[in-house]
């Protein structure tokens, strides 16, 4: 067993690399071979977002907190507030973070495959995130 007690993991700012604005990430579990999920509550400031990337196994994001954006390559852009969860098939392009006005909190939950749960693609261009919505 491995006990974390609550209060003692740092938050993590990730890399401007592969996110726009100010995110941060509290980490929940990142589990050992064999064992492969990795899960962490993200923190997205107003505007800020995710790269386009894809997990090799799949997503599920679960909003907490907030009202974000999540665009699949492709599609209209779609609003998702607390409550709502989005299953992300393996290999789908996609993004996802806050509303420009507001920030948004997810639960973030996917499997690494030989050791990789994500490849990172291009910066979400600010034309892309101000792209066409959903009804």
């Amino acid at each position: 067993m491995d006990h974390t007690p609550a209060g003692t993991r740092p938050s993590l700012t990730p890399p401007a690399d592969y996110f726009t604005g100010r995110v941060r990430q509290d980490p929940i579990v990142d589990a050992p071979d064999p064992a492969r999920v990795r899960a962490a509550w993200v923190t997205f400031e107003p505007g800020a977002r995710t790269a386009w990337h894809t997990h090799p196994l799949g997503q599920t994001l679960h909003v907490v907190s907030g009202c974000g954006l999540f665009q699949t390559e492709g599609e209209k852009i779609v609003t998702i507030r607390p409550g709502d969860t989005i299953w992300i098939p393996p290999g789908e392009r996609h993004w996802h973070g806050a509303a420009p006005d507001t920030f948004m909190c997810h639960l973030a939950m996917h499997e690494a495959l030989d050791g990789k749960h994500i490849d990172w693609e291009e910066h979400v261009t600010d034309a892309e995130y101000n792209g066409e919505r959903a009804g």
